[in-house]
């Protein structure tokens, strides 16, 4: 109901058609509408009546419709904090900082709970619109700091530098390295490779050597521990560990690995693997990405 609804020439009509008037201002100036306006067009399905200037509304897909159910912001504030905290060298304090600027007033451990919850939906989202990779693989893990004690996160890249696959391990063995391997292998979106390189870490020729036993690796796939060729996927290391040291590393084995995987999507985004995502940064447009992972498609 429009603020003009109202009839009558009364002292008590008069009041409330003033009344609903500020009201209706303030409704549709609310900053999330405009936030969603600018940052979320294309994205959104907008609704115009008698009397409305503008208002959108997130149309989710009927798989994770019933994810942001009883959550006291709209899907796209919520989605910008996620997004800000995966992206940027940022604090969950700083994050709430710039949520309170923009007028939105929510707890740094919100947005922790945010991110626990929509981190790995956003990369289970992104898995079906990455590009095919070629069948060149680097490995090689890294060290992450969980509860005071290091862990170990297995990355693989291919010789384009686009990631492939990821995982979080509190051991370093061949055990570990066979099951990354298998998957990685289980991926849809690269081929089977043609050859590994590793840096010469003493598990992956045995990992190697079980998958090609039980048939997962063909036999002509080359394993080659050449450590210099692995330097693509070291400097990939780097956008990963920058994230985490700004988070000041993490205080739970699932809280790390629910985060990293929103650092690795975000990461696999910028790098433009994804289709209609852009490599170059350009304002808005992560953030419209990611609106679009989550609305649903015609």
């Amino acid at each position: 109901m429009g603020p003009g609804d109202l009839s009558g020439d009364s002292p008590l009509n008069m009041f409330a058609r003033t009344l609903a008037s500020v009201l209706w201002e303030r409704l549709i100036s609310r900053p999330c509408l405009r936030i969603w306006n600018d940052h979320a067009r294309g994205s959104v399905a907008t609704l115009q009546s008698s009397g409305d200037r503008l208002a959108g509304w997130l149309l989710l897909a009927s798989s994770v419709c019933g994810l942001f159910k009883w959550r006291q912001f709209e899907p796209e504030v919520v989605l910008l904090a996620v997004g800000w905290y995966l992206r940027f060298s940022l604090s969950y304090r700083d994050v709430e900082e710039l949520l309170a600027e923009r007028g939105f007033h929510a707890d740094h451990v919100t947005v922790w709970r945010w991110v626990q919850r929509y981190a790995p939906e956003l990369q289970r989202c992104l898995r079906r619109h990455l590009k095919p990779t070629n069948d060149s693989w680097r490995m090689d893990e890294t060290y992450v700091r969980v509860k005071g004690k290091w862990r170990y996160l297995y990355r693989a890249v291919d010789s384009s530098g686009a990631t492939l696959d990821f995982l979080l391990s509190a051991k370093q063995d061949a055990a570990e390295a066979k099951r990354f391997l298998a998957k990685a292998l289980g991926g849809a979106n690269h081929p089977a490779p043609r050859v590994i390189n590793t840096d010469g870490h003493a598990a992956y020729p045995s990992a190697v050597a079980q998958l090609e036993g039980e048939g997962d690796l063909t036999e002509d796939c080359r394993h080659r521990p050449v450590p210099y060729l692995n330097n693509v996927l070291e400097q990939d290391h780097r956008a990963i560990k920058r994230r985490v040291n700004a988070s000041q590393h993490f205080r739970s084995f699932c809280a790390a690995r629910r985060t990293l995987a929103g650092y690795e999507a975000i990461h696999m985004i910028r790098k433009g693997q994804a289709s209609g995502s852009a490599s170059a940064p350009g304002i808005g447009l992560l953030h419209r990405f990611i609106l679009g992972l989550f609305a649903a498609t015609s």
